[in-house]
């Protein structure tokens, strides 16, 4: 039995609340069981300098926490100057994550950064930011098809991502942070709707795996990720019919 009581292949209880900011194109509160992050999706109407003439937009994203996120007050990594490594390589996942779900070639030469905070940390963060993330920049790319700004739909794939743990020889989705803390290895995954995968994050922290354990931890992480896709799209569809399209 998990901490929480719940089975391996269930997930914790996800809420998100969209247009949590008024000011970004697509804002989302994602709370993951005790983990929330707020995701806003930011238009600009420069693409990246690389790809200046060539048609195509970008998507990019930052990832910070706040200094109280967890039980103990971090200094502010402005204050350092930089990005931690770790905020660094976050960063460059959710933002690989994203660019796997856009026909870039049908943004036009503008560009997407999705910001994501963390409010509060109890496992998966990063999990949770990529997931947040797609839900607010399908809104994002719902209001600029509202508005004009592109005349065909960019979002091929829906995205969801999920962290799964191998505790003594059981595979479990969706880790807190005790989970986490204990567990002998840690996967993150990133499924498109389809379950084919964009990312594979894994490491042996307690003990090393072998194949069959990671076949079982890939096959626990699509239970899963199609746990965060339903409650994506019951914020997303809807928004989508209204506009005469469809989920991807």
């Amino acid at each position: 039995m998990r901490p929480d009581g719940r089975q391996p292949d269930e997930i914790r209880p996800i809420t998100i609340e969209p247009d949590f900011i008024r000011y970004p194109e697509g804002s989302v509160l994602w709370r993951a069981g005790d983990t929330v992050v707020l995701c806003n999706v930011s238009l600009s109407d420069k693409t990246a300098p690389f790809l200046r003439g060539s048609g195509e937009g970008w998507v990019t994203a930052e990832y910070a926490m706040l200094p109280r996120a967890t039980d103990t007050r971090s200094d502010r990594e402005v204050k350092k100057g930089k990005p931690s490594g770790r905020s660094q390589e976050i960063q460059r996942l959710i933002g690989r994550s994203l660019r796997a779900a856009v026909r870039r070639d049908l943004m036009g030469e503008r560009a997407l950064t999705a910001d994501c905070d963390v409010l509060q940390a109890d496992g998966s963060t990063r999990t949770s930011s990529i997931s947040g993330a797609w839900t607010a920049m399908a809104i994002a790319f719902g209001r600029m098809y509202e508005q004009g700004l592109i005349s065909a739909w960019p979002l091929a794939e829906q995205i969801a991502a999920v962290a799964v743990g191998l505790s003594n020889g059981e595979p479990r989705a969706d880790l807190d942070y005790g989970e986490d803390f204990d567990c002998d290895v840690d996967l993150n995954l990133v499924f498109t709707g389809t379950g084919r995968l964009v990312e594979v994050q894994g490491t042996a922290e307690g003990a090393n795996f072998s194949r069959a354990e990671l076949d079982a931890m890939l096959d626990l992480g699509w239970i899963g990720a199609q746990q965060v896709m339903a409650k994506q799209r019951e914020v997303i569809a809807p928004r989508l019919k209204a506009l005469g399209l469809e989920m991807p």
